[in-house]
């Protein structure tokens, strides 16, 4: 007797970073530069409370946010 087991994959087909529309190159699901990913759900205390907002930035689009904060992000190498 033989049992299977249905499997659903999902790969990333393609990335566009949601500040300046660009493409971001995806080779087998992995893309092929940078790319800055946020998932974050809003929690109790906010306006937001409950919604998960999601984005992708490329690495450009990373740089000029992260130059427009007041106090520099913690960067570690």
């Amino acid at each position: 007797m033989r049992r299977y087991q249905v499997k659903e994959t999902k790969e990333i087909k393609t990335i566009i970073c949601n500040q300046c529309g660009k493409e971001i190159h995806v080779t087998n699901g992995c893309p092929r530069e940078g790319v800055f990913s946020a998932d974050y759900t809003w929690g109790y205390f906010s306006g937001k409370d409950g919604e998960k907002h999601s984005f992708d930035l490329c690495e450009e689009c990373y740089d000029k946010l992260l130059s427009s904060f007041q106090l520099p992000a913690d960067i570690e190498e």
